[in-house]
């Protein structure tokens, strides 16, 4: 009697099945199949968010394995097989009789399990050995296909339309954070955004995202992010802050993001509280540099280039163009990365930063945030997201970086 409202069609979910195990083979050559517990990686594979686990060997057709969302799941996922089970112990029975047997090694994405259900699971099946199977899950994942594109590019349309074009005809100075932030919401929930949005890292939370006038662009922050805010609370250092007014020449940085369909962007927008011509010449300075560096980025990434190395070139021209100090953030604000993979979640794998030396491929999705701080003044420059192809890398967030005045 009832339908699904969308469904991950068969062959999508053939060749995120075949990528996964192409790279566990690579990655983990000993694990004779994956076993995937946090829901956005179950969503991944199977269409449907069900509590539980998918069971991915490396042959013969994958096992979703429920406690509760079988129905739902009959809806959503209607070409994965699916059981239900009631503790850890049922696993490997319900997987034999399927004619998918647990292998002595299983790889499980560690990420998707707090230690106490590592321990459970551990326990419960004593008679196998379990590694981590998160690099071979983070990896497939970075690469979209074209029906994940097709998704994030209408998602980064909407999100340049309303940063863009329809919020600066609602914000002004004088405003509060926390008015331009539900002016914000307003605005996204209208153009289509789900009201929810997803971080990988452990303990991360992301809510709309950062919203920062003037000094609070450089606020102590504890996000893992160039960008520092005031937010709402210290108990939800998100949006923000009620007490903090967009004062007359003082820059705003709106860094939140857009989802649409399970899938993110990510965009910074930069404003400035004056007339156009107005802005002093170290703002505008910082933020052309930063558009500049982000330029440079997107040509640069192309297939076979190491993120690694585009992170080596950009921090040391700061320092030789004389942005080091606030070249993304300032004092512990600073970060070590200029940039992130982006799809199902916001930190998506990889970060654009040292240590990260797997080639990149044609249909990778990156943020690239280039931001530089200014004492005593804010946080300028930029963040857009970029779809790589065998030219470099091409924005799905807008063609305009420019800083916008609003009086």
């Amino acid at each position: 009697m009832f339908e699904a409202l969308a469904v991950i069609p068969a062959e999508e979910l053939a060749l995120r099945h075949e990528r996964c195990r192409r790279l566990l083979r690579e990655l983990n050559p000993q694990a004779g199949g994956l076993l995937v517990f946090a829901r956005p990686q179950v969503y991944y594979l199977t269409g449907t968010l069900g509590m539980g686990c998918l069971w991915l060997p490396l042959e013969g057709a994958p096992l979703l394995l429920l406690r509760k969302g079988l129905s739902r799941a009959a809806l959503e996922a209607p070409s994965v097989r699916a059981s239900g089970y009631r503790s850890y112990k049922d696993l490997p029975g319900l997987a034999a009789e399927a004619g998918v047997p647990f292998p002595e090694v299983v790889a499980v994405d560690q990420a998707g399990l707090t230690w106490q259900l590592g321990e459970m699971l551990a326990a419960r099946l004593s008679s196998q050995r379990f590694v981590s199977g998160d690099a071979a899950l983070a990896i497939a994942q970075a690469l979209k296909s074209e029906w994940e594109l097709n998704i994030m590019r209408l998602c980064g349309e909407r999100h340049d339309l309303g940063l863009y074009e329809v919020l600066p005809q609602l914000i002004r100075p004088g405003m509060s954070e926390r008015e331009i932030a539900h002016l914000a919401w307003g605005v996204f929930l209208e153009l289509g955004h789900q009201g929810i949005m997803r971080m990988s890292g452990f303990g991360e939370e992301a809510f709309l995202g950062h919203v920062s006038s003037g000094d609070s662009g450089n606020y102590p922050s504890s996000f893992n992010g160039p960008l520092g805010l005031r937010g709402e609370h210290p108990a939800a250092p998100v949006m923000g802050y009620a007490g903090k007014v967009w004062a007359a020449g003082e820059p705003l940085s709106l860094d939140i993001g857009f989802m649409l369909e399970g899938y993110h962007t990510d965009k910074t927008q930069a404003y400035f509280a004056g007339r156009p011509g107005s802005i002093p010449d170290a703002v505008l300075s910082a933020h052309s540099f930063c558009v500049d560096v982000q330029a440079w980025l997107a040509e640069n990434l192309k297939p076979g280039a190491l993120v690694s190395e585009l992170y080596a070139h950009c921090a040391d021209w700061a320092v030789q163009a004389g942005f080091g100090e606030g070249f993304m953030g300032l004092g512990e604000n600073k970060v070590p990365f200029l940039g992130h993979g982006i799809g199902l979640s916001i930190d998506g794998w990889p970060a654009i930063a040292k240590g990260f030396d797997r080639p990149v491929e044609v249909g990778q999705v990156f943020a690239l945030e280039p931001k530089h701080g200014l004492p005593g003044v804010g946080m300028v420059g930029v963040e857009n997201t970029f779809e790589v192809t065998e030219l470099g890398a091409v924005c799905i967030t807008g063609q305009r970086f420019d800083m916008l005045c609003v009086e």
